[in-house]
């Protein structure tokens, strides 16, 4: 409980101004609710108890400016909450995205991506509502039930008593099972997610839906997660439905207590009408808090859920290159990059991948890795761009002037271009610059004759062309030779290229493939995963690499 709210209080900053001037205007607006109550009072005594109408005009005059005012200062608070409730519901989830995409890569353990939209979308929002909304609701709600209680014992005391005594103890008697609407909250909250991951799979999935013939059995599923969120819903709402009902019966018994009670002080002539009238009103503004903070338990729990579940996305641990920066290999010229007796398994139930592999990739050099599915080509670019560490050995840049451990300071050395479609869903010009924020447009163009993407220049619009989800409107070869012009607008002295001729005709593969090994000449390094002959040909050096018996 502690570790949450120091969290909460920390991710809470972008939202303490918003915070505070919903509590001054929540309190503001308590003060007038009280005004509205003493004039209502003054104008019903005046009316029914005296001849003096200048009064009963200037009380008239009184309560109307009163009711504009009042409701100058809703419009002004919903104005600002919903200004800075945005602001603020915005930096949170950059923060958090930021820590997301920053992350120590975590291979098959990672999370789903839908379960984290799910949570930076849905979980955010709550717990910035709890920060801007709820906790200054909290202490508006205990002014005004302090401000009421006040009030109504100036009239009478003993009334004030009862209806203070009475009411928590309906709120005790409707608490019994708060442990158990937490579990409910958070169930509900992990199959919304897993909703949210399966929709997103299987559209992302669609074509094989259609081409298995799964439409049924896909919308099937999402059935299925449907029915069990249900169930968990129907649970939540039969516990509130339950704790409202013993509210209720406490709010209006002791509604009844202070109608009757009023009825005979007045028939006693004790009371005026007015504070009659007025004895209403407060027990309105006393019931009215508590009715707040019972909605407000259901809240909490849901906020604390929410917490929780951001909290295993801010404490995923992040790269060094998130806090300290991408940095250059500290060597001039071109350089190489060298496995030295390095061994990696992914766990001790699994298998070892590699085995003392000990590799030299000379700088200015054209190389090929290949071997069977499962040999550990993947895992050894992973290994080469940091996102694994290696167990024994270890894999560094080197040249003639030195050697640099590979690390994720240094990742921006070497260009990764991957297998399949990787275009975002945007302009094509969006997309290369998404290898060089910097670039302009003369170079992107160089980029694309490289590439043989001159089918770029003469679209009607260029580069600034529309491409949807995962280059949607494009060929795969033609997305695959847009990814590698991004590549080549990156800048690193390393090219790690995965299989990315797979998709290309003969005779754009053999032009890219020449350019390449142009580049390798001039100093830069091409390490080519591949399994095609026809990229071999082209090889200074080919690595084979074997299944372990």
């Amino acid at each position: 409980m502690i570790a949450q709210l120091k969290w909460f209080w920390r991710q809470a900053r972008g939202c303490r101004l918003q915070a505070i001037i919903n509590t001054l205007l929540g309190l503001i607006l308590v003060a007038a609710d009280f005004a509205f109550i003493y004039f209502s009072k003054q104008i019903i005594d005046t009316a029914v108890g005296t001849d003096d109408r200048n009064r009963l005009l200037w009380l008239a005059v009184c309560l109307v400016v009163l009711v504009m005012s009042q409701i100058l200062l809703r419009v002004t608070h919903r104005w600002l909450s919903a200004l800075l409730g945005v602001k603020a519901q915005n930096v949170l989830q950059e923060n958090l995205f930021r820590g997301v995409l920053g992350s120590v890569w975590q291979g098959r353990e990672r999370r789903h991506t839908g379960d984290v939209l799910n949570r930076l979308e849905g979980d955010v929002g709550t717990i910035i509502g709890m920060a801007a909304e709820r906790l200054p609701q909290v202490v508006v709600v205990v002014f005004r039930l302090i401000g009421a209680f006040v009030f109504l014992s100036l009239m009478d005391w003993r009334l004030a008593v009862l209806v203070v005594v009475t009411l928590p103890f309906c709120i005790v008697l409707s608490r019994i099972y708060f442990v158990r609407v937490r579990e409910i909250t958070r169930a509900v909250r992990k199959t919304d997610s897993k909703i949210q991951s399966t929709m997103q799979e299987l559209i992302q999935h669609q074509l094989v839906v259609k081409t298995l013939q799964q439409v049924d059995g896909a919308v099937g599923r999402l059935a299925a997660l449907h029915r069990k969120l249900h169930g968990q819903i129907m649970s939540r709402t039969r516990f509130n439905a339950y704790s409202m009902s013993m509210i209720n019966v406490g709010f209006s018994g002791v509604y009844l207590i202070s109608f009757l009670w009023g009825a005979y002080q007045l028939q006693e002539h004790a009371i005026t009408y007015g504070t009659m009238i007025a004895f209403v009103q407060l027990v309105s503004q006393i019931q009215l808090p508590f009715r707040e903070i019972t909605q407000f338990f259901p809240s909490l729990i849901n906020a604390f859920t929410s917490i929780e579940r951001l909290m295993e996305l801010d404490t995923m641990p992040c790269e060094e290159v998130v806090m300290d920066g991408a940095k250059e290999v500290p060597m001039a010229g071109a350089i190489g990059l060298r496995f030295d007796n390095v061994s990696y398994r992914y766990s001790s139930e699994q298998q070892q991948i590699l085995n003392d592999v000990t590799i030299e990739f000379a700088p200015g050099t054209f190389n090929a890795i290949a071997g069977e599915t499962g040999v550990g080509k993947t895992t050894m670019m992973r290994l080469m761009l940091s996102l694994i560490k290696p167990q024994s050995g270890s894999v560094e840049f080197f040249n003639e002037r030195g050697r640099v451990p590979v690390s994720v300071q240094t990742r921006s050395e070497i260009v990764y271009v991957p297998q399949g479609n990787t275009l975002l869903s945007g302009t094509i010009r969006d997309n290369l610059m998404f290898g060089n924020p910097q670039a302009t447009e003369e170079e992107m163009i160089e980029a694309l004759k490289f590439a043989e993407c001159g089918f770029v220049i003469d679209l009607p619009l260029g580069l600034d062309t529309v491409c949807g989800e995962m280059g949607l409107g494009l060929s795969e070869g033609q997305a695959q030779r847009i990814a590698i012009a991004r590549s080549m607008l990156h800048g690193g002295r390393i090219l790690l290229l995965d299989e990315v001729t797979s998709a290309l005709d003969a005779k754009t593969e053999e032009a890219i493939l020449g350019r390449l090994k142009t580049l390798a000449q001039a100093g830069k390094t091409i390490i080519f995963v591949t399994h095609k002959q026809e990229v071999l040909r082209y090889c200074d050096n080919v690595f084979h690499l074997k299944l372990r018996d």
